[in-house]
């Protein structure tokens, strides 16, 4: 059943809304006439269908944080990101992001299956069919026509294929990611 009682600023929104549509829209300007001259509206003409709209999924905190604990746990992450490193040599932070990048590497196989899209090398010359996976390759370049696409690899991908974060207790306070430590 319609809104009988429309504020004074809906009613207002609407005017102006609907000016500027009848403005821009001549089929909606004509729908408007035939209403204020007693006609019934025209049905609309059938629509294509249209692909439906994605779904937003709302994701907790928790795992990106375990991730976070366990990036920090193995390979000191945060540590080595907050440090100021302006006053350190080359030679010294170099040898600090060895043991960051073994730290990290090391969580991430052990808690992750990780695995190229592309099998190929980077460089590789490779075409796409009709049906590729758009979700899984990005075009870049000079992207137009339609597919089938040729170009070269210039990063092959990562897909994620198993996932084995710890169980996380009840209690447990997932923002905490590292502890302070208290030396007695």
């Amino acid at each position: 059943m319609p809104e009988t009682n429309v504020s004074f600023f809906s009613r207002l929104s609407l005017a102006i809304g609907t000016f500027f549509t009848i403005l821009a829209d001549r089929e909606f300007a004509a729908g408007v006439l035939r209403l204020r001259e007693g006609a019934a509206p025209v049905a609309a003409a059938p629509q294509a269908p249209t692909a439906a709209a994605p779904v937003i999924k709302d994701t907790g905190p928790d795992a990106a944080l375990q991730l976070l604990g366990l990036l920090q746990r193995e390979a000191r992450l945060i540590d080595f990101v907050e440090e100021d490193i302006g006053s350190y040599g080359d030679a010294d932070i170099g040898a600090a992001a060895r043991l960051v990048h073994e730290g990290c590497r090391k969580a991430l196989r052990e808690h992750f299956t990780i695995r190229p899209v592309r099998e190929e090398a980077e460089g590789s010359r490779v075409t796409l069919a009709e049906n590729f996976d758009a979700k899984a390759i990005r075009l870049t370049g000079n992207v137009v026509g339609k597919p089938p696409f040729s170009g070269s690899i210039s990063h092959r991908g990562w897909r994620v294929e198993d996932v084995r974060l710890p169980k996380l207790t009840g209690s447990h306070d997932a923002t905490v990611i590292a502890p302070a430590e208290i030396e007695l």
